[in-house]
């Protein structure tokens, strides 16, 4: 603590002869002693003078985000589809994962598993996309199993089956 004292002793500055102390460890007096301060400060070589700037911003106009690209299509052409619900729910499926009659998958015979596919009831002018996670269909002249989700969204769960158009999402 001597040694931070002594140091504090050495640095202390002193006013000009007369004039008060610049560094007051005294009791406050209740004067302000910034101007005096401010009286005795000599600018020295180091000292910068600091102004605001004040510069323009350019503006450029933005494009508007474009449209989002349709992924490329390729037609697989008509067919009749069918669908398959609770008897098949929760059993495995041919891609070995179960079968889940609420999500929007599909039984095809030769498309690979994974693959997307938007069928197409003309009927009813809707579409779901599906994913392929089946083989299938294996009764008659079906083309495509849907799960039971996916034929409540194109409107096939009351007839049972319906001619669908077959477009495949390219990758």
């Amino acid at each position: 603590m001597r040694a931070l004292a002594g140091l504090g002793a050495a640095l202390m500055l002193t006013a000009p002869a007369g004039g008060p102390a610049l560094a007051d460890t005294g009791a406050p007096t209740g004067k302000d002693t910034t101007p005096l301060a401010a009286q005795y400060a000599v600018p020295t070589a180091t000292m910068i003078r600091i102004a605001p700037t004040v510069s323009a911003v350019e503006t450029i106009a933005l494009d508007p985000p474009a449209a989002p690209e349709e992924p490329a299509m390729r037609s697989l052409g008509n067919g009749i589809a069918s669908y398959y619900g609770r008897r098949f729910h929760g059993r495995p499926t041919a891609s070995g994962e179960r079968f889940d009659m609420n999500g929007l998958t599909a039984a095809h015979r030769t498309l690979p598993f994974g693959s997307k596919v938007r069928v197409t009831n003309p009927r009813t002018g809707k579409s779901v996309v599906v994913r392929i996670n089946d083989r299938g269909p294996f009764s008659g002249k079906r083309t495509i199993d849907l799960s039971r989700a996916a034929a409540e969204e194109i409107g096939l769960v009351r007839a049972g089956h319906g001619q669908v158009e077959l477009e495949l999402f390219e990758e």
